[in-house]
C-alpha cells in the first residue's frame, strides 16, 4: 500500500469517527431530552430518575473521550505518513 493510499484510508477512518460522534451527539441529546421529560412529569423539585440514565451518559461521555482520542491519533499518524 502507497503512502497515498494509506493516507487516503485514514481519512475514511477519520471521516467514521466524525459519524460515529455525531451519533454519540445524538443519543446524549436524546437521554438528555428523556430526563428533561421524567423531571417534568414528575413537578418536583428532586425527581426520580433512573440509575441507568446517570451511567447511560457517562458512557456515552467516555466513548466521546476515546473517539476524541482516536481522531487525534489517527490525525497524527496521517500527518506522519
Amino acid at each position: 500500500m502507497s503512502a497515498e493510499q494509506l493516507r487516503h484510508e485514514l481519512g475514511e477512518v477519520l471521516g467514521v469517527l466524525d459519524d460515529v460522534r455525531a451519533h454519540s451527539a445524538a443519543a446524549r441529546e436524546l437521554l438528555e431530552d428523556y430526563r428533561r421529560v421524567v423531571t417534568e412529569a414528575q413537578a418536583r423539585t428532586d425527581p426520580w430518575l433512573p440509575d441507568e440514565l446517570a451511567r447511560a451518559v457517562e458512557q456515552l461521555d467516555a466513548n466521546r473521550a476515546r473517539i476524541d482520542g482516536a481522531d487525534r491519533m489517527i490525525d497524527l499518524y496521517r500527518s506522519r505518513v
